[in-house]
């Protein structure tokens, strides 16, 4: 199937646009590409992710159901106790609720948006 679009990037809502910018720069070994208060992006060269203000954003605070996730990333590691470890240690924060922790793990990042480490393979 042919489509009439490419994706550009992904944009992700943000309390702190240059905060949750840092973050994911250093999880993901990317370039911060640009950093304001209202928009930062990150970018690796082949793929980017923005983070635009919105006043008054706070994360889904996962898993509670009142106010359901609308996305979240998973990221590819090698060893899930070694990328725990350093996503709690930038700032990510980890819910008690683990659905299959032995082959991915719930984590937080600093404004209260899910993501998962998953194994590769």
């Amino acid at each position: 199937m042919s489509g009439f679009a490419t994706l550009a990037m992904i944009n992700l809502d943000a309390a702190d646009p240059a905060g949750l910018a840092r973050f994911y720069s250093q999880v993901l070994g990317w370039k911060v590409l640009h950093s304001q208060d209202e928009y930062a992006m990150i970018g690796d060269g082949s793929a980017s992710l923005g983070f635009g203000l919105v006043p008054g954003y706070s994360g889904p605070g996962w898993p509670d159901e009142s106010a359901p996730k609308r996305f979240h990333l998973d990221l590819y590691v090698e060893d899930l106790d070694k990328a725990e470890e350093q996503a709690l240690a930038l700032g990510a924060t980890k819910p008690a609720e683990q659905p299959q922790p032995d082959r991915w793990r719930v984590l937080l990042d600093p404004s209260g948006q899910p993501f998962d480490i998953c194994l590769k393979g």
